[in-house]
């Protein structure tokens, strides 16, 4: 499964980028995995694959532990059946709007905290790698 991250917005911040590159490094041993930053939600929508799975992360979404991450998005044939990629779009700091949203399913949120845009995008591919840890029975997620 091909998964590509559109988030609004760049990481400024080296320690951002910093963790972003582990995670990112360590999620591509098990699928082929990409980030795309876009400066605004036009140029995000203009930058969708066609054919491609939408998942929204938006605070009003579902919240989901590790465990189901790894289930829903990483198992379920209807999410990634076909060879489709699937996309994870982040907002800026307004989110994203609730036409874009109403294209995606599903929508996930980190829980009822509020998170900056910035350090979501870092906790989506370390959750991403996670689940990929989780389903190889791999010692990372001692759950």
């Amino acid at each position: 499964m091909q998964i590509l991250v559109l988030a609004i917005g760049r990481l400024k911040e080296d320690y951002y980028r910093a963790a972003e590159a582990e995670y990112a490094k360590r999620l591509t041993r098990y699928t082929p995995f990409s980030i795309r930053e876009v400066k605004d939600e036009a140029a995000l929508i203009k930058a969708i694959p066609k054919g491609s799975r939408l998942v929204a992360l938006d605070e009003h979404g579902a919240s989901w532990s590790s465990e189901e991450l790894a289930n829903r998005l990483l198992r379920a044939e209807e999410l990634h059946g076909g060879g489709r990629p699937v996309v994870f779009i982040i907002g800026g700091a307004e989110g994203i709007s609730a036409e874009l949203c109403a294209r995606a399913s599903p929508i996930i949120a980190f829980g009822r905290i509020t998170l900056p845009h910035r350090l979501a995008r870092i906790v989506l591919v370390e959750q991403l790698y996670r689940a990929y840890s989780i389903l190889r029975g791999e010692p990372y997620h001692r759950g």
